[in-house]
């Protein structure tokens, strides 16, 4: 059973049926800058002479910004080691770029231990409501369930906000109806009073509930405090989720009651046994496990985040927890960390295990593990597991918040926000409402392809999806242009054909290839360049009077020596035996087109034998020397890199399809008797022009339309 704990400051927070509650006793001001405060960093040079003097003691750091408002809240056991790593040049997290012009001061308090921080950091962060910190609205307004054992007679009641009285507490829970119907239930098939205190004191016959069954009326007859004792027992092991117990517990007593000939005691707990497993047998079973869980599952969209907590008691589904949060600009590991902090600050229930979709810090892990330790009086491991019921736990939780996410927020809102963002951010002339992506793919030249998809209010708007063959360089919208399997590994020229024949389109005054309000070019400064020229050829304007123009770079620090997986990859890939077919360079081509989807956004993984190493994304606008970047976990660099990366997913795979037909021409074109009717037969039964040129003539035979005479053809002309 759970026993009350006070409630801790909140954002939102919904249950699975979608209600949603507003906090009563939330400050309607943030809290005061201290009289004579002032900042110590007014510049970005400062801030070394500050971290130097930081204490290297276990504590809590205070962020606040130049006019004094507390903007993050954080632990460490090491202050000084772990406040630097925000200004190390190797982090990417979000404070990274924003600090420098935003930081005023940092303040710290030395604490004795790592528990003590925690402590220390939620009382903060529920005083301050810093703008990075997760914060959960107040429960205080939330439906709860309060049994107190230790009353006369005690009776289940519906109130609001959990008190410090000793009693237990069951919930919260944020749907009034799911509440009511928790309550109908236990009146229903548990023997307990529902009366007041003043009718129990001042009753002189016993009401419809004893004339139902429902009640022994304690306030009339003499009735066994010790049954109604078991009854009390048996209502907190159900709502507490221990049904197996529950179950146990009611069959002993029905089974004991029964050899005694108490054969009325019986025939009621056989009935009430019955109805307790037709109420138990309506819930899910999600586990095969016997142990209370929560599964925490996350779904972000830049600093937009959605969590979802599933409350699984011995293996069944009693219900979920929604809660969203807003401007969350950290990385994964410190969003969900804040968020774990802060949900059991205010939980009056703590289960045998919690299970996470991803890791969090050792640093926040370490004290967070003990402090739930010391609430619940025994270990509480914060698991992420990786297979099993428990993976498929953290699976369910995280489809729930992504569910949650779309069919609950404000997605027009929530664009807006991104692209007002992304316009503040890059300096553009006008809200970017429009976007369109460009990609150039090829390999080694061959089969050059560009990619056009446009986003609109930052959603994709798929049917304005437009992909272009590569032409050559000098070559209009007429003219024969390139042949398959012709090469143009020039990217510049290539980008600057495409722009110029979109753009002379738009000229031409067709209405659906009206100018957007932001070209987005995959590439760097020589990209931009390019587009820049490709607009003032043909008169078109950047900013305002035409069209803003920005382009994305990925920036790599450089590869690495291959790591012993991938050389032994490459020794495997080389000695294999080729088909005499094969030409030079194929091999090349088929382990590029099979890593191209891998996200080059992420570490490398060594088990991978992939040994680049990637730094921030870059933005590069016309006119301007240093490029923009784009602050990790960003609702602008996440749009930003949708866009991008739906560019190059289009690409991709047009060329992919270019270049399979021009594979299936040069494999098949040439055999007298083949036709394109043919061809598409055979690759429908075979898969691959590989499968056709290793297949015996009666495997070919086997095709409608080939007979003996043209397989043994196919045979030896493939």
């Amino acid at each position: 059973m759970a026993r009350a704990k006070k409630g801790t400051a909140a954002t939102r927070s919904r249950s699975s049926d979608g209600a949603s509650v507003q906090s009563t006793r939330r400050p309607s001001t943030t809290p005061p800058v201290p009289p004579g405060w002032s900042a110590r960093i007014t510049d970005p040079t400062q801030i070394g002479d500050l971290l130097a003097r930081l204490p290297d003691e276990p504590g809590v750091y205070i962020m606040r910004d130049r006019e004094g408002h507390v903007i993050y809240v954080g632990k460490a056991r090491r202050l000084k080691a772990r406040v630097k790593q925000y200004f190390s040049g190797h982090d990417t997290r979000a404070f990274v770029p924003l600090l420098t012009t935003l930081l005023g001061d940092i303040e710290t308090v030395v604490v004795a231990n790592n528990k003590e921080a925690l402590l220390l950091e939620n009382n903060l962060i529920k005083e301050h409501r810093p703008r990075f910190n997760v914060k959960l609205r107040d429960d205080s307004s939330y439906l709860v369930l309060r049994l107190d054992p230790t009353a006369e007679w005690p009776k289940l009641e519906l109130v609001r906000g959990m008190g410090t009285d000793g009693a237990n507490y069951f919930g919260p829970y944020h749907s009034a109806g799911s509440a009511r119907q928790t309550l109908r239930v236990v009146n229903r098939h548990f023997q307990l009073r529902t009366c007041t205190d003043f009718a129990l004191h001042h009753r002189k016959r016993p009401c419809l509930q004893y004339q139902i069954d429902r009640c022994p009326a304690p306030c009339v007859y003499e009735i066994d405090n010790a049954e109604y004792g078991s009854q009390v027992a048996d209502v907190g092991l159900f709502l507490n989720g221990r049904h197996k117990e529950l179950v146990r517990s009611l069959t002993g007593r029905m089974e004991q009651a029964a050899a005694a000939l108490e054969f009325e005691i019986a025939a009621r707990l056989r009935d009430q046994l019955r109805a307790v497993n037709t109420t138990l047998q309506a819930q899910q079973v999600v586990s095969a496990g016997t142990v209370d869980q929560d599964a925490i599952g996350m779904y972000r969209q830049g600093g937009q985040v959605e969590f979802a907590v599933l409350h699984v008691r011995q293996g069944k589904l009693l219900g979920t927890q929604s809660f969203s949060a807003s401007g969350m600009e950290l990385p994964d590991a410190e969003v969900l960390a804040n968020f774990v902090s802060a949900y059991y600050q205010k939980s009056p229930f703590f289960p045998d295990e919690i299970l996470l979709p991803s890791a969090i810090a050792d640093d926040d892990a370490a004290p967070l593990a003990a402090w739930i330790r010391e609430r619940k009086g025994k270990k509480v491991p914060l698991a992420v597991p990786e297979r099993g019921d428990r993976k498929k736990l953290t699976q369910l939780a995280s489809r729930n918040a992504s569910n949650n996410f779309v069919s609950r927020r404000d997605q027009r809102q929530d664009s807006e926000a991104a692209l007002l963002r992304l316009q503040t951010r890059l300096g553009l002339s006008r809200l970017p409402r429009t976007i369109e992506c460009y990609d150039i793919s090829h390999i080694q030249g061959s089969d050059p392809v560009a990619s056009m998809v446009v986003f609109v209010d930052g959603a994709p708007s798929k049917s304005k999806y437009r992909s272009f063959k590569i032409k050559g360089v000098g070559v209009g919208d007429e003219g024969t242009g390139l042949a398959q399997g012709s090469f143009q590994n020039d990217d510049f020229a290539s980008m600057y054909e495409v722009l110029g024949r979109r753009i002379r389109r738009a000229l031409e005054g067709s209405d659906d290839w009206q100018l957007p309000d932001l070209f987005v070019i995959d590439g760097g400064k020589g990209q931009l360049s390019r587009v820049v020229a490709a607009l003032a050829d043909l008169g078109v304007e950047i900013g305002a009077q035409g069209v803003d123009v920005v382009a994305l770079a990925k920036e790599r620090r450089g590869l690495a020596a291959p790591g012993p997986q991938r050389l032994k990859a490459l020794k495997q890939s080389r000695d294999q035996p080729r088909p005499s077919s094969a030409r030079p360079g194929e091999a090349w081509e088929e382990s590029v087109l099979s890593h191209v989807h891998d996200d080059d956004t992420a570490a490398p993984d060594p088990s991978s034998g992939r040994t680049d190493v990637l730094k921030p994304e870059r933005v590069f606008t016309p006119g301007t020397k240093d490029a923009i970047r784009l602050k990790p976990g960003s609702s602008e660099r996440y749009l930003m890199e949708r866009v991008r990366d739906e560019a190059h997913r289009f690409a991709i795979t047009h060329h992919r399809k270019r270049r399979a037909k021009r594979q299936i021409k040069s494999a098949l074109d040439d055999i007298e008797g083949v036709g394109p009717s043919l061809k598409r037969a055979l690759i429908q039964h075979f898969g691959s022009v590989r499968a056709i040129r290793s297949a015996s003539a009666q495997a070919l035979a086997e095709v409608k339309g080939i007979g003996p005479a043209l397989a043994e053809r196919i045979c030896e002309q493939s």
